[in-house]
């Protein structure tokens, strides 16, 4: 325990050197330069500053002051003459100086790291005059160093990746760690690093704090790791201080293992009324790598029943989807199906499993099963009521072999036909016609007796073959014309037969004429073996005058069996084609026309000739009077009233006030009227059969229409006005029972 004290002791001693060692050096340095200068020059030195090494240890506790060191000059003569005064940092607060012994204290607790030296100076003076003794110095009081500051990790917190299975050495990161202390004084500042746990797995580099693996790791083993670093001064020697670090070191996943199936053999069941695409059943195989490294892809492999099954992977659970890709069958001999999936890694195929599924077919009640998936049938169209057309047959495929009931939906062509429920015959139940419709879809069920609910359904086409019961018969026909210069044997038409019964291409119509017919005829009839005839002319020319009209009777039979014919009779008529002797100008022209002949034609020209005439005096008697037409018309435009308006008659008057209905805008004077002249000369107008001369009918309409606007009891403007004028100079004198006089006039208006 001495031997540890003096070992302690020495190195206190010696840190104290190294601190002051500079200053020693220093003054050595004077002292010998001083003497040089001595030598060489011969000059008397003057005498100046003495003072000795001024440090101070820091973090010490100070209740009094402390001393440090003492300045003085060598030219005191401790006659208290001398007075030190103390200047700049830190002086009278930190550190004070005994004015008559230059002795220096501290006054307070230094801390290096918050100030590692102060910079003082020191003057001497005469203490009664004032004048300075020695020229004022300058000089540093130093803070000596301790161990007070424990290390500080910088950057945290820590964290780091590293690979699964990374060899020995491998860098994973650095953890740094500084101290305040002062790194020149001794080992204050120099750190160390240590693993106070996380080993063996990781280690650390002992200066730079460089972590390392130490040990290879399994991530499914562990794939998180917290290391504890300490960081510790002074090297590690005793009275150092430490600090520690927690370092979170996650451990990244390596594709290193095949997935894995939890049991070796399956088994799944799958029912045997069950469709292609049914899910059978689903498997997962664990891989404990992670992320991508995890996926997996399964399929089958081609050992036993491998193509009666699919499996698919399910990208987000992982799973195995295994579905049926055949129909199965609980009656059949195969009841158990055995197949081999095999789960590998997506990214690394090498990496896989495998496991044996073993799939049961479960029995379920089936309906019944018809023995054909569609039945054709056929009966004729001249078939019987309750006729027999066909039959269905279903089964159950279960092994209690059910009675099976059949039946028909509904639907229009059902009343047609009925079902014998108990074995699947099919009857008439009403006549068919194929000419109506030939085709009929029936759906026929097959229900199980003791369990309505299984029913099955088939569908049944019945076709009505054809009969022959329809005769042919002439298709439309136009008009048909011959030609009055017609030749024998020259082609009229092409007529046409169609029967409603099924066409035989074999089997083509006939066409014949009456025997009665066929002596001395007009036209004849040529069959031309396609179901079309011709028919031609029989003698030289026809007349229009003398027949313009023909009748041709044809007999029209079909080959079937029995045979069936049809009577119809074409209409022919006879046209002067013309020059170019050709029947399509006889359409065009109309029936009508056919029996127009020459004279006809002279009278149509004749009247329009009169009519071309007329029409040539009535423009010579406009040119020689051209205003004549254009004054009547403006004459009566100016006479055109309209009235929107219609009155009540006398009553009316009462209703409301007739004054607002009168043509104020054109209101005159009140003129004495004037004698009307009945000795107007028209002899020449007369002549011509024209109406009263227009200039004294206008004269008369302006008279009348000025009366009108002046009157103040002129009837309302609903009120029909008549106005009668007779032109004069008839030989025969006025017939009319109206004379416009003014006694006729006062009668009127007193009548009104």
């Amino acid at each position: 325990m001495s031997n540890m004290r003096n070992i302690s002791t020495r190195l206190s001693i010696l840190v104290n050197l190294s601190i002051l060692w500079p200053c020693i050096l220093s003054l050595n340095f004077m002292n010998i330069r001083t003497q040089e200068m001595n030598k060489g020059n011969h000059i008397r030195v003057k005498r100046g500053w003495v003072w000795e090494p001024l440090y101070v240890t820091e973090e010490q506790e100070v209740k009094k002051p402390m001393y440090v060191g003492q300045l003085k000059t060598d030219s005191d003569g401790h006659d208290d003459s001398i007075k030190y005064v103390l200047f700049g940092d830190g002086a009278g607060s930190i550190f004070v100086m005994n004015e008559y012994s230059g002795k220096i204290s501290v006054l307070k607790k230094l801390d290096r790291e918050e100030k590692p030296f102060y910079t003082l100076r020191a003057q001497a003076r005469n203490r009664y005059t004032g004048v300075p003794v020695e020229t004022e110095s300058e000089f540093v009081i130093k803070v000596l160093d301790i161990n007070d500051n424990e290390p500080k990790f910088i950057n945290e917190p820590y964290i780091a990746e590293v690979l699964e299975m990374s060899p020995e050495g491998t860098y994973v990161t650095q953890v740094i760690a500084t101290d305040k202390d002062d790194p020149t004084n001794g080992n204050n500042a120099r750190v160390v690093y240590s693993i106070l746990q996380g080993q063996p797995q990781f280690s650390i580099e002992i200066k730079s704090g460089i972590i390392r693996v130490g040990s290879q790791m399994d991530r499914e083993t562990k794939d998180q790791y917290q290391v504890i670093v300490q960081a510790k001064d002074m090297i590690g020697e005793p009275g150092a201080l430490s600090t520690t670090t927690t370092v979170i070191i996650n451990v990244l996943d390596v594709n290193d293992n095949a997935p894995k199936f939890p049991q070796k053999t399956y088994e799944m069941s799958i029912i045997e009324s069950g469709i292609a695409g049914d899910i059978v059943g689903t498997l997962l195989a664990y891989d404990i790598d992670i992320g991508k490294n995890a996926e997996i892809t399964y399929s089958i492999e081609e050992r036993g029943d491998y193509n009666m099954f699919n499996i698919s992977t399910d990208s987000l659970t992982q799973e195995g989807i295994i579905t049926l890709n055949k129909l199965v069958d609980f009656e059949s001999r195969n009841r158990r199906y055995n197949i081999q999936v095999r789960a590998e890694n997506t990214n690394k195929p090498e990496l896989f499993d495998t496991a044996t599924i073993r799939i049961y077919v479960v029995d379920v009640d089936e309906p019944p099963v018809f023995l054909e998936r569609q039945y054709f049938m056929e009966i004729p169209e001249n078939a019987t009521v309750g006729s027999y057309v066909g039959s269905v047959t279903a089964k159950d495929p279960d092994n209690t072999n059910a009675i099976i009931r059949y039946d028909i939906l509904h639907s229009k062509f059902s009343g047609l036909f009925e079902i014998e429920p108990n074995n699947g015959s099919v009857f008439t139940i009403k006549s068919l016609d194929r000419e109506v419709d030939y085709w009929h879809n029936i759906t026929v069920t097959a229900t199980e007796a003791k369990f309505p609910a299984l029913v099955s359904h088939v569908a049944v086409f019945i076709r009505v073959m054809d009969v022959n019961d329809n005769a042919p018969q002439l298709q439309s026909l136009p008009d048909i014309y011959v030609c009055e210069k017609a030749r024998i044997g020259q082609t009229v038409y092409t007529v046409t037969a169609a029967d409603k019964d099924e066409p035989k291409p074999s089997q083509p119509f006939s066409f014949t004429q009456p025997p009665e017919e066929s002596i001395n005829a007009n036209f004849t009839i040529a069959d031309n073996g396609d179901n079309t005839a011709t028919i031609l002319t029989a003698q030289e020319g026809y007349s229009f005058q003398d027949n313009p009209l023909f009748y041709l009777t044809v007999i029209i039979s079909d080959n079937g069996t029995p045979a069936l014919s049809s009577t119809s009779t074409i209409t022919i008529k006879v046209c002067d084609c013309g020059i170019d002797n050709n029947t399509q100008s006889c359409g065009k022209g109309g029936y009508f026309f056919t029996f127009m002949n020459s004279g006809v034609v002279i009278a149509i020209a004749v009247f329009i000739l009169l009519i071309l005439v007329l029409a040539l005096l009535v423009h010579v008697r406009f040119r020689k009077n051209p205003n004549m037409i254009s004054e009547k018309g403006e004459d009566l435009k100016e006479n055109i009233v309209k009235y929107d308006d219609e009155g009540g008659g006398e009553e009316d008057t009462e209703a409301f006030d007739i004054t607002g209905l009168r043509h104020h805008t054109v209101m005159r004077e009140r003129k004495p009227k004037r004698t009307i002249r009945t000795d107007i000369q028209s002899m020449y107008r007369l002549s011509l059969g024209l109406g009263p001369d227009v200039a004294i009918f206008k004269e008369f309409l302006s008279e009348k229409l000025e009366e009108a606007n002046t009157d103040a009891t002129v009837l309302p403007l609903d009120y029909l006005h008549c106005y009668a004028f007779e032109g004069t100079g008839s030989l025969s004198g006025s017939l009319s029972s109206l004379s416009f006089t003014e006694a006729n006039v006062s009668e009127i208006d007193s009548y009104y």
